[in-house]
């Protein structure tokens, strides 16, 4: 009997460490949320309390995704301690180094963001700013290189003030994860700062509003790739009106940078055949970001 290739051993072992991935104990989305969701709108971030579901634990070392499944066999608990580059943390007389230059701009996107937050957290300029509970601005790192757009505040993230904290959130920290990342290295926020009633879709004019608050935020950070999180969101960044299914799989661009549309996570709750597309537009992010292939 012929022996297989290297190349189809290859792209088996790459389908499984996927399955793994996104199917697997690490990603999974359990039935019963998929069904308690089912009445959740897309572009709806939760409606569920964050701890009415769990959607898997990491692995012990931390790890999600391919490292998870195959770590560096070359690490050795009992190995000399580790060296410390000098360079990563010395300035010289010629400059700063570019470390200490990246935590520079760090700080200062994180005051310049601090200084717009506080101008537009009253806000009233529709009526969703006479009705919420909390402005949600956004989270993450203000020096992100990957930026995350979804739609609007849901009913966990009116009450708590932050984006992608409830059911949705749970996924979207669990995709985070599984591109070896944490959530605290990328930025998250969302076309609307105020909830819409009954998470019903946002309102041309309620957009007309916003959107120039999410535009400043994304000239502050000024991320490497914007991925955004349903329909809705895409749909608004591009000016479109094509399907989820025909403006994903591929990469656009938002006023020059990169942006990668791909479902909801709210939607992959109700939908699990679409959690595969999914995972291929987080790889490309991941890609475009610093050129990791997960």
């Amino acid at each position: 009997m012929e022996e297989p290739s290297e190349d189809a051993l290859a792209e088996a072992r790459r389908y499984l460490a996927d399955i793994m991935v996104f199917e697997g104990a690490e990603f999974i989305v359990p039935s019963e949320v998929a069904e308690d969701q089912a009445a959740v709108p897309e572009h709806s971030e939760s409606s569920t309390d964050k701890g009415e579901i769990a959607l898997g634990m990491p692995d012990p070392s931390g790890q999600i995704g391919p490292a998870a499944i195959a770590p560096d066999e070359a690490t050795d608990a009992g190995s000399a301690d580790p060296v410390v580059d000098e360079s990563a943390v010395r300035v010289t007389g010629s400059g700063t180094n570019p470390a200490v230059g990246a935590a520079l701009a760090v700080g200062e996107n994180t005051a310049d963001l601090e200084a717009f937050r506080q101008q537009i957290c009253e806000c009233t300029s529709c009526p969703l700013g006479l009705a919420r509970k909390n402005f949600v601005f956004g989270a993450g790192n203000p020096g992100a290189g990957i930026m995350f757009v979804g739609e609007a505040p849901g009913a966990d993230e009116d009450r708590e003030g932050e984006p992608f904290v409830g059911a949705a959130g749970q996924l979207l920290n669990k995709i985070i994860a599984a591109m070896n990342l944490r959530r605290e290295e990328v930025y998250i926020c969302n076309i609307l700062k105020c909830r819409p009633p009954n998470n019903r879709d946002p309102q041309p004019d309620e957009i007309e509003q916003c959107e120039p608050y999410l535009k400043r935020q994304i000239e502050i950070i000024e991320p490497k790739v914007i991925c955004t999180l349903g329909r809705f969101a895409a749909q608004t960044l591009l000016r479109s009106s094509e399907s989820m299914g025909r403006m994903r799989g591929q990469t656009h661009s938002y006023e020059g940078i990169p942006l990668v549309a791909t479902y909801h996570p709210a939607a992959l709750l109700r939908n699990a055949q679409w959690k595969r597309p999914t995972w291929e537009d987080i790889k490309r992010v991941r890609q475009i970001y610093d050129g990791v292939e997960l």
